[in-house]
């Protein structure tokens, strides 16, 4: 598959010829007050994006760029993420779709419409989103881990018979948001933390936990919304999550499968090992709690990491990475509207 490239820094994307550019912002040798106003600029330095190899581009810093490169991205079906300075998702610039179906997109809508279909839907992502969660559970209440979550276990497991029994879609997401909040309720044993966690807040997030949830959270989102592109999936029509104005819904729902086994994990694995630390990466000087440049460049780089990682698929007798099982979460998706094969959500075997 081709590859993800992450912008942090801030310059200006260019288009010469057939080739992308990223061309970094200069930098003054001298203070220019100090040379009346004018300084000695370093070199800038130009670095070559080989553009038949980007699935798509994450933009972290203040990036200049002009229509002629959107239009060249859009030739090549390159989506574009855009984040802000405090590392927030700000939106997408989504290309004009490549893989119409007339078919599908009728399928789709019908699912939607037809209120017995979406809640079966609805019910096998929050499914797949509980298998997950409680699969770190697990994995965290090992002897070898010794951080005692049974409880929260317990109590997930309790709720299960509910989900199944769910007769609508706002009941649904009520019972999801319960389940979340006895998951995020094991995250200060999990973790030993000099601030702990107490609520989940965003916007802005208030202490380090929920910076990387939300951080997180957004990645798997864009990540989720690159591969939808990439089928005849229409992105806007969702089945858990309400369809609305300005957002990517579909994005949200797959998005639920997928943020316990890769965002939460990460964070696990990050805090776990001391690569991201509370008294560093983290600034909490402004109204909220958010990574540093630092803090999300590690993060970032974990996290295509992890999008690269390969396990060896029952089904298909071959490695697939993890950026490649979120494609094939849409083609089950798609069988299923189709009526080729029910959708069952994704429960890891590795």
């Amino acid at each position: 598959m081709n590859q993800n490239y992450y912008v942090t820094q801030s310059g200006s994307l260019q288009r010469k010829d057939n080739t992308l550019y990223f061309e970094k912002a200069a930098e003054p040798e001298t203070n220019p007050l100090e040379v009346g106003g004018k300084g000695e600029f370093k070199k800038l330095r130009r670095t070559p994006i080989p553009v038949e190899g980007v699935d798509s581009l994450y933009l972290f810093g203040e990036i200049t760029l002009n229509t002629r490169l959107l239009n060249f991205l859009a030739q090549k079906q390159v989506a574009v993420h855009v984040f802000n300075y405090y590392g927030y998702y700000s939106g997408s610039y989504y290309p004009r779709e490549y893989l119409n179906s007339g078919f599908l997109l009728v399928n789709q809508v019908g699912h939607y419409s037809r209120h017995h279909q979406r809640l079966d839907l609805a019910r096998s992502f929050v499914a797949g989103a509980i298998f997950n969660m409680r699969r770190n559970l697990k994995y965290y209440s090992k002897p070898s881990q010794g951080k005692g979550c049974q409880a929260q276990i317990d109590q997930i497991d309790q709720l299960v018979d509910k989900v199944v029994a769910a007769e609508g879609i706002s009941q649904l997401m009520g019972m999801e948001g319960n389940l979340k909040q006895v998951y995020y309720s094991a995250f200060n044993q999990i973790l030993e933390l000099e601030t702990p966690y107490r609520k989940r807040e965003y916007r802005p997030p208030t202490n380090p936990i929920n910076a990387l949830i939300s951080f997180g959270n957004s990645l798997v989102y864009t990540a989720c919304l690159s591969q939808i592109y990439r089928t005849q999936l229409n992105p806007t029509i969702s089945f858990l999550h309400e369809p609305g104005e300005r957002r990517f819904s579909l994005s949200l729902d797959l998005a639920e499968i997928f943020k316990p086994l890769i965002a939460d994990r990460l964070m696990f694995r990050l805090l776990g090992r001391n690569q991201i630390r509370e008294s560093e990466h983290f600034d909490t000087d402004l109204n909220g709690c958010y990574l540093t440049e630092e803090g999300r460049k590690i993060y970032i780089r974990e996290f295509d990491a992890v999008l690269k990682q390969t396990v060896k698929h029952p089904k298909l007798k071959r490695s697939v990475s993890y950026q490649r099982l979120i494609r094939l979460e849409c083609y089950k998706l798609i069988k299923h509207l189709t009526e080729i094969e029910p959708y069952q959500p994704l429960h890891p075997w590795w």
